[in-house]
This record gives structure tokens, sequence and C-alpha cells, in this order.
């Protein structure tokens, strides 16, 4: 009868060493990044909370701007005298950014979209030039431009006097790179399937443009929209330089001119609505960009158009 002898046991290893803690987290590659989460925090902190002061002391009930008094809307609307809607000066700051938020918008919004269809089309050193050129203003910094916009319309174009029109020319100037690139972005994502299917089944090239292109461009246009509004609220350096009196100057003019002096907590109001305008636009982008492009299917619009030949 045989019997069955057991293999000999295997040499004991020794254990390696165990790390201490700290050891295991830093030699661990997919550890969550604390380090960077609490940097994240601090940044964040550090940069709203001064904001958040700020808009709390536009609710305060008296003049101090460091003490709390207690809750009140007086520098908003209350206050007969020194409120933004009863000072004529911070009521007409307010309604004067408004007004160049509304014409920039309207203005380069368009013909950025105009320039992105153009470039995506024009092929050549001279099309791949005025691409570049646009690109200047996010490269160019705005005190250089203001700068060069006042002594352009000071020194060379005397028809165009200091003011809102000249303050329009620039913040468009400024703000026609943001429609062009997000359009151009979109442009390249959509390719010219589309419109060559459009084509195909009997439409011109107008056509094809305005009933298959554009509807597609929709959501990169309401979006570029957005952000030169928001962006020329609170715009400061071009505006100052080519403002010509008080009457043309917005709200973030205002709110630097008048901290340099005794300010109100009137001025803390202005800023939070400045701030409330800025952030209501961007969230309205947001909503609409997501309802415009639920449910976005490949050839919706081809066969949309076709329906309607």
């Amino acid at each position: 009868m045989s019997r069955t002898v057991a293999p000999p046991a295997a040499a004991a290893r020794p254990r390696p060493r165990a790390l201490p803690a700290p050891g295991r987290w830093l030699r661990n590659p997919w550890r969550k990044p604390r380090f960077l989460e609490a940097f994240a925090l601090l940044y964040l902190a550090w940069s709203l909370l001064p904001v958040a002061m700020a808009a709390l002391f536009s609710f305060n009930a008296g003049r101090s701007r460091s003490s709390w008094q207690g809750f009140s809307l007086r520098w908003y609307w209350q206050d007969p005298a020194l409120s933004v809607w009863h000072d004529p000066e911070l009521h007409r700051a307010l309604f004067h950014s408004l007004r160049l938020a509304l014409v920039t918008t309207l203005v380069a919004v368009p013909l950025g979209v105009g320039f992105a269809i153009g470039v995506d089309r024009w092929h050549g050193r001279l099309a791949k030039g005025a691409s570049f050129q646009m690109l200047l203003s996010f490269v160019v910094p705005e005190l250089v431009l203001g700068v060069a916009l006042l002594f352009g319309v000071t020194s060379l174009f005397h028809f165009i006097p200091l003011g809102t029109g000249a303050q329009v020319l620039g913040l468009v100037t400024y703000q026609l790179s943001y429609p062009a690139v997000i359009v151009r972005a979109r442009l390249l994502s959509i390719g010219p399937e589309y419109e060559e299917a459009a084509m195909d089944l009997g439409a011109s090239p107008s056509r094809a443009l305005g009933r298959v292109l554009l509807p597609l461009l929709w959501p990169a246009v309401f979006a570029s929209a957005v952000i030169v509004f928001a962006d020329v609220i609170d715009d400061f350096v071009i505006v100052r330089y080519l403002s010509s009196d008080v009457a043309t100057e917005p709200m973030s003019v205002k709110i630097y001119a008048g901290a340099r002096a005794a300010p109100t907590p009137a001025l803390n109001a202005l800023a939070t609505i400045m701030l409330v305008s800025s952030l209501l636009a961007v969230a309205l982008g947001v909503l609409v960009y997501r309802r415009l492009t639920r449910g976005e299917r490949g050839g919706s619009a081809v066969s949309d158009f076709a329906s309607q030949l």
C-alpha cells in the first residue's frame, strides 16, 4: 500500500514591511487628489467670499459697508434719493450697461456667424490670415486694444465721436471672436454632408443654408450670444476709454469711480445687480442650449427640409 508523502512546506518568505498610512496614501496612484481638492476649495473660498460679502452688505439697512445693521432693500429702490432705482447716476449707469450689452450682442453675433461660415468655405492663405487675425483678440490684452481704439477714434476716425457709438464699435471689435470661434467649431462638428444632401434633394445653396445649416447652428449661435452679453455687462477697459461723459459710463466704471470716494451700499447693490445679470444670462444660456440639443438626431434637419420641398 503506497503512502502519499506530503510535499515539504515552502520556505516562508519574509513579508514586505508595511508602510505607514501616509506612505501608502502617497504611493497609491488611484487615491483621491485630496490636496488638489483642498486647494480648489480654498481658491473658491478666497474668490467668492469677498463677492458674497459685497452682495450681503447691499441688503444692509444702514450706510455702513462693514457693520451689519439689519436686512433691508433700501439701497435697491426703497431709499428715495440714494438707491439704485432713484439715484439718477446709478440708474443711468445700469440701463447704459444693459443697452451696450444688448446692442453689442445684436451686432457682434450675426457678424461672427457670417464670418465663421465664410472662413469655413473660403480656403487659401488669405482665409487663414483672416482666421488668425480673428483670434488676435484672445491674445492681445484688452488694455492695448482699448488704447488703440481710443487713438483710432480721436486721431483717425473723427466722424465717430466718443460715447455710445464708439463703445459699441469697440465692444463689437473685441467680442466678434467669440461667436466666430464657437460657430466655427460647430460647423466643423456638423460637416458639409447635410447641406450636400439637401442640395441633392433639389434645394438651392441659399435654401440649404437657411433651412438646414442655420437650424443646426442655433445652439452655437445662442451660446455665443449669451457669452457676449455676459462679458459686455462687466466690461471695464474698453468702455472706460471710449466713454465721453458721465452719461456714457456703465456700471463697471461707475462702481470703480464711486469706490474711490465715500461710497454707500448702493454701489454694492449695483455690483450685485451686475453679478446677477451675468449669472442669469449664463444660466439661461445653459438651459436653452440643453433644450435645443435635447434629442438631437443626425438627419432631422435634412428630413425636415426634404418634407418641405
